[in-house]
């Protein structure tokens, strides 16, 4: 919070105060009032401009609809925006809720079944170089086997051996003996083979274990086999929910089979093939690993979006220091930690989200790809290719909305390429900005008191945060925009202005009600640059009845974004 020197000046002639030429008054009736909704009255709006058509007086009245800009400046065919889809099993189509009630039978088999547990890589092919020794190696075994069993002298036999292969060779003796008969009445020839094969085989059966004949004597003769018990259902989990244990499960299985078009069988092998990554990725071991905070300012959460989502903002232009480069891309090894540092960092962040029916289980990516290495650095590019890859297959449904900020000119060309091979359900889902809307752009999505400081918002640590909602003004071109905040009792009154992009002119003072007091000028007009402060924080205590008025001239020929909040804390001084 900033005090500003406050200057005293005469009010008198009183017209001279009040003498700027009145085109247009809006009252904005959403004025947030924090603490005592009577110490600042409806903020008045008063706009300038040289000459007023009417048509654009009635237009004043309502204000600009959120989200207005959010076309890029280069022309970027954007898709029919995603709608997301209910996760309420009462809310689904009966073709889903039947896929879905299959892909729950078959996981649930296979819990009862404990195939998750069974679940491993396959051992990689030998190499075509080391089949040949190998081959070599057994063909010289098996000659060695058939040497060493000729040269077995007969009469050296294991007294133990079962004795079924000297049964086998005597019933093959006899059919020999019987086909040499042959007569000519069939018929009786082959009943003369069947009867003595068997009696054969009935005059050597093997002999029964000593042990087995005591155990059956000693059995009582009524008593059965005791069945086994069946095995438990085994315990997956993934993204800390346990499958098939509640509704939330209902609500990861329709992630699986949205990825896979309701397919069921897809979707089950989906989710096998994710339950094996997980183990061979060690997900549970990685959650408690430490693996620092260097990427905390390339990879962070911030706020959420106006339906709820989390947002999720990855700034590539951070990979642009050269030492974080070196340090998280240089070799395989670092590489490989980046990795699992993002894999974790998405892991906690999931587990945050709310699984039941209804809840909110999918968040908002905003990329900001100012200042981004581009194409030209592979190291970046093989990690990311790796990292989508494992999402793409381990992470289905879990985004929203992808939205693209500060795009550059190339970005915009890789994506015309790439579109073609996209789905339509994948490109809905995208949203581009150049660097002149990106602002705008977010703000469509998300509440301004939401959209960090870097990115055009209010969203800041200081006097207010993100409960203290933020009022959006469109300002036009060549018009001077003016903010009256209406104050009748003694208080201290604080608020946040920003116009984004800024290149306009910013004042502030205090106009008492009574004709024989003075105008307090809280801050001189002056031209506020592009790159100055992005936020201005002010206050005033007050004293007596009267009004703050918030002058912001626009001479360019450009229409700017004006953000403002208030609050009033009452003072007994």
């Amino acid at each position: 919070m900033e005090f500003v020197d406050e200057e005293v000046k005469n009010a008198a002639p009183r017209k001279e105060v009040t003498a700027v030429a009145v085109e247009e008054v809006v009252v904005l009736t959403d004025v947030p009032q924090a603490e005592k909704p009577a110490a600042a009255a409806a903020a008045v709006v008063v706009v300038e401009k040289e000459p007023p058509p009417v048509p654009e007086m009635e237009q004043a009245v309502k204000p600009a609809p959120t989200g207005e800009f959010v076309e890029s400046d280069e022309k970027v065919p954007q898709s029919d925006s995603f709608k997301e889809e209910s996760t309420r099993v009462s809310d689904l189509p009966e073709t889903e809720k039947k896929a879905l009630e299959e892909l729950k039978q078959l996981v649930q088999d296979a819990l009862n079944h404990h195939q998750f547990t069974a679940l491993a890589s396959p051992p990689p092919p030998p190499k075509e170089e080391e089949q040949a020794p190998v081959e070599a190696e057994e063909k010289k075994k098996s000659v060695e086997e058939e040497q060493n069993a000729e040269a077995t002298p007969p009469e050296v036999k294991d007294e133990c051996q079962p004795r079924v292969e000297e049964t086998v060779s005597v019933v093959a003796e006899t059919v020999v003996v019987v086909e040499e008969k042959v007569d000519d009445d069939g018929a009786k020839t082959v009943e003369a083979i069947e009867e003595t094969i068997v009696a054969v085989v009935a005059e050597q059966p093997p002999p029964p274990p000593k042990e087995a004949d005591e155990a059956a004597a000693a059995a009582p003769q009524d008593a059965k086999p005791e069945a086994a018990p069946a095995p438990q259902p085994e315990d997956v989990f993934i993204w800390g929910i346990k499958l098939m244990e509640d509704e939330r499960s209902d609500v990861i299985l329709l992630k699986f089979l949205r990825a896979r078009d309701f397919k069921v069988k897809e979707a089950f092998a989906m989710i096998k093939n994710t339950v094996r990554w997980r183990k061979e990725f060690g997900i549970d071991q990685l959650m408690e690993e430490e693996l620092g905070n260097d990427l905390e300012k390339v990879v962070f959460m911030h706020g959420s979006d106006k339906e709820g989502h989390p947002v999720c903002y990855n700034v590539y232009g951070g990979f642009q220091n050269k030492d974080l480069y070196q340090k998280t891309f240089s070799d395989e090894e670092k590489r490989q930690k980046f990795l699992r540092w993002r894999i974790q960092f998405l892991e906690k962040s999931i587990r945050k989200l709310d699984f039941t029916p209804g809840g909110i289980s999918t968040i908002v990516q905003v990329n900001d790809l100012k200042n981004s290495p581009g194409l030209g650095k592979r190291e970046l590019t093989k990690a990311t290719k790796q990292a989508l890859h494992i999402l793409q297959d381990n992470y289905p449904e879990f985004v929203a909305k992808q939205i693209f900020i500060n795009v550059p000119w190339w970005y915009l060309a890789v994506n015309r390429m790439i579109s073609p091979f996209l789905t339509q359900r994948t490109k809905s889902k995208f949203v581009f900005a150049g660097p002149s809307k990106s602002a705008e752009t977010l703000f469509k999505y998300i509440a301004a008191e939401q959209v960090p400081v870097k990115y055009g918002g209010l969203s800041k640590e200081g006097e207010f945060g993100t409960a203290d909602a933020v009022t959006e003004i469109t300002v036009k071109p060549a018009t001077k925009q003016t903010l009256e905040f209406p104050v009748n009792e003694t208080c201290l009154l604080t608020w946040e202005v920003r116009v984004v992009g800024w290149e306009v002119s910013y004042g502030a003072e205090f106009v008492p009600n009574t004709e024989e007091g003075y105008t307090v000028i809280i801050q001189k007009a002056r031209k506020m640059a592009g790159n100055e402060e992005p936020v201005i924080c002010n206050s005033f205590k007050i004293g007596e009845p009267g009004k703050v008025v918030i002058t912001i001239d626009n001479p360019s020929s450009k229409k700017k974004k004006l953000l403002y909040r208030l609050k009033t804390k009452v003072s007994s001084d």
